[in-house]
């Protein structure tokens, strides 16, 4: 599908089933002026397709669909309308909102010339899954304001690869970074309305087609496809993986009283999902007013496209895929055998790179932690739940803590899956980030301008006495305890640890938990105001995961001791003895030992300092309150400080 340069000149091809006609539209350099109109070929097998000798890289054009303007029937055709190709590898021009004739101002795509497999592909790291620690960053956000970037690079692809970016993630010990949607997006009417912008990008027209917005040179399609395969091969040269957030739920054409862009005036009945009772009307499962059919066979081979592109051309290591329910939906639900599914992982390229589900969607039975197939990891808001709870100390007990901290065996411990395959996480782009959790009891989302509305109702947080920032000594140094205490609890679980960008730091949006418009200072990190100690601790923690096999292990616990490669994880009381049935239901102190590994994990989540009995001596590797000294020798009984994890190995002494 798409445009190949071949031969002597360019072939296209498109795909609409209910098309009676489909043009080719061609423009001048500039893209304002349509030269020419050429009838494709077609249709063979839902195709319209044609070569056009003598023409190459550069040539702008773009489509007119002919067929029934039948809503009631799911059809809307007009020839009026100029269509992007949904293969576009480059896009021209600047939308300008939707109108009847629009050819002057469409968006336009360009051919774009062969760049064959990427350097990126061909120098990748490729971490294994049990080694993985996920850093989830936005590309403009994190080096806008970060110290030793160039004012040119600041905020752009060169900018994330550029040594001062590369220096900190380095030194957290990080392997792949999980970046926000870098395809090519739209901002919504309502936003452009406001003055404001979708700075996340969850709005994709471009699915293979870098956002130019995050380039040095935007208004290069080239150069800017050209920057982005240079960040990729300039992080995997520094042993760094990159993982795309991507968004093939919906598109920005929104629902029957949305702009036609592209695929709905291509063939709506086979991009978008829709109502059975009425034709006119698209499932919602997206909350962006339609779904994408990935269903259908050839809207599946689109995607697939799309992958194996940003993958063999980009050089990228991997896919987080939003509201990936969407993608397994079928007619009788979501389906973790769907057709889609089953072919990206038999798909000979996609099937050697990371796939990563967030796994719920907004329709119905949505909620599907647990229940993506074979290598498919999920991201795991019941362990974001449980931390957050036990340490809050809001009603979460010893048993789901325990579960969430072991890898959630009760969702994931099925088939042929891994402890990995649980992604776990305190805070994402969406919602408030770990310093707010500390900070602010309601979320505080006014300057999005829509009077508090947006951003999710009732994220587990607390204030601790005063909302928001505080001259009060004892808050802060509460806050900072947990902070330091929850980051402990993320990065020495078992499963796949993923840090939001910026609560290394100490980020704050202020409240605000929902800044998905804030494409200014809420929304980048705070270099000038950043925590290097805490930064300091993280890497501390991440050193030691690597170090010790027992906090990385990737097999499940078996209850028969001396299994080879099996970590034996046993529960104890404060009193050291195991936790037994009735105990488990109580919310208050605990810790695990790792009987194949001589390492205790110790957690007090209280207010006050709790006595932990234990046989023989250990040695302190880690105190998350820092108020022990490190070559301090523990035997027989330890005082743990209050809102503490610490973790010890057993000494031969």
């Amino acid at each position: 599908m798409g445009v190949e340069v071949r031969d002597g000149g360019v072939n296209f091809a498109v795909f609409s089933l209910h098309a009676q006609r489909i043009e080719l539209c061609l423009f001048n350099a500039n893209g304002e002026n349509e030269l020419q109109r050429c009838d494709l070929s077609g249709p063979h097998d839902g195709v319209f397709h044609g070569f056009l000798a003598g023409a190459g890289p550069g040539l702008i054009y773009g489509f007119r669909a002919h067929g029934l303007d039948d809503p009631k029937h799911g059809q809307r055709f007009n020839a009026r309308h100029l269509l992007l190709d949904p293969n576009a590898r480059e896009i021209v021009g600047r939308y300008q909102g939707d109108s009847q004739e629009n050819t002057a101002t469409a968006l336009k795509a360009r051919v774009a010339a062969p760049l064959g497999v990427a350097p990126g592909y061909l120098n990748a790291p490729r971490h294994a899954a049990a080694d993985l620690v996920l850093y989830e960053v936005h590309v403009k956000g994190f080096s806008k304001t970060l110290p030793g970037i160039p004012a040119a690079l600041q905020g752009t692809y060169g900018g994330l690869a550029h040594p001062a970016a590369v220096s900190h993630f380095k030194s957290l010990g990080v392997t792949t970074l999980s970046l926000l949607p870098v395809q090519y997006c739209l901002d919504e009417a309502a936003l452009t309305q406001r003055g404001q912008c979708n700075y996340w990008g969850y709005n994709t027209l471009g699915f293979c087609c870098p956002d130019p917005r995050l380039a040095t040179q935007r208004d290069d399609p080239a150069a800017v496809t050209a920057e982005f395969r240079k960040m990729i091969e300039d992080l995997h040269a520094q042993g760094l993986e990159v993982v795309l957030d991507v968004v093939y739920n919906h598109t920005p054409e929104g629902d029957e009283r949305g702009p036609t862009l592209s695929f709905r005036g291509l063939d709506n009945a086979s991009w978008y999902r829709l109502d059975p009772a009425d034709r006119s009307r698209y499932e919602n499962y997206s909350a962006c007013g339609n779904t994408l059919n990935v269903a259908h066979p050839k809207v599946s081979q689109f995607v697939l496209d799309s992958l194996r592109y940003w993958v063999l051309e980009m050089g990228v290591d991997g896919f987080r895929f939003d509201l990936a329910p969407v993608l397994g939906r079928t007619e009788q639900g979501f389906d973790p055998c769907a057709p889609f599914l089953t072919a990206l992982q038999q798909d000979p390229i996609l099937a050697q790179v990371h796939l990563i589900a967030e796994p719920w969607d907004s329709g119905p039975n949505g909620y599907q932690v647990g229940r993506f197939p074979g290598r498919f990891l999920d991201w795991n808001d019941k362990f974001r739940d449980a931390v957050r709870g036990y340490w809050l100390q809001r009603g979460v007990d010893r048993a789901e803590f325990a579960r969430r901290m072991t890898a959630s065996s009760d969702l994931f411990q099925h088939g042929q899956r891994r402890p990995s395959a649980s992604v776990n996480f305190l805070a994402v782009h969406d919602g408030f980030t770990l310093h707010d959790v500390v900070s602010y009891s309601h979320k505080h989302n006014q300057a999005n301008g829509e009077d508090n509305r947006d951003g999710r109702d009732g994220e587990l947080s607390a204030n601790f006495g005063d909302e928001g920032e505080t001259g009060d000594a004892a808050i802060n140094s509460k806050r900072l305890r947990l902070r330091r205490a929850m980051l402990a609890s993320l990065l020495l679980a078992q499963g796949t640890p993923m840090l939001c960008a910026g609560d290394e730091i100490g980020k704050t949006q202020q409240g605000n938990n929902n800044a998905y418009c804030q494409d200014n200072a809420l929304g980048w990190l705070d270099w000038a105001r950043a925590d290097y100690g805490l930064r300091d601790f993280v890497s501390a923690l991440l050193a030691l995961r690597r170090s010790e096999p027992a906090l990385r292990s990737n097999q499940w616990s078996t209850p028969t001791p001396h299994v080879p490669g099996v970590v034996q994880r046993i529960w104890r009381m404060p009193s050291g003895e195991e936790i037994q049935t009735h105990d488990w239901h109580d919310a208050r102190s605990t810790a695990f030992s790792c009987e194949s590994d001589p390492i205790l994990l110790v957690f007090n989540p209280e207010s006050n300092p709790t006595a932990f009995t234990f046989s023989g001596h250990w040695q302190l590797l880690l105190d998350s309150s820092a108020e022990l000294s490190p070559d301090f020798p523990a035997q027989n009984c330890l005082w743990v400080p209050a809102h503490a994890v610490l973790v010890l190995r057993r000494s031969t002494i």
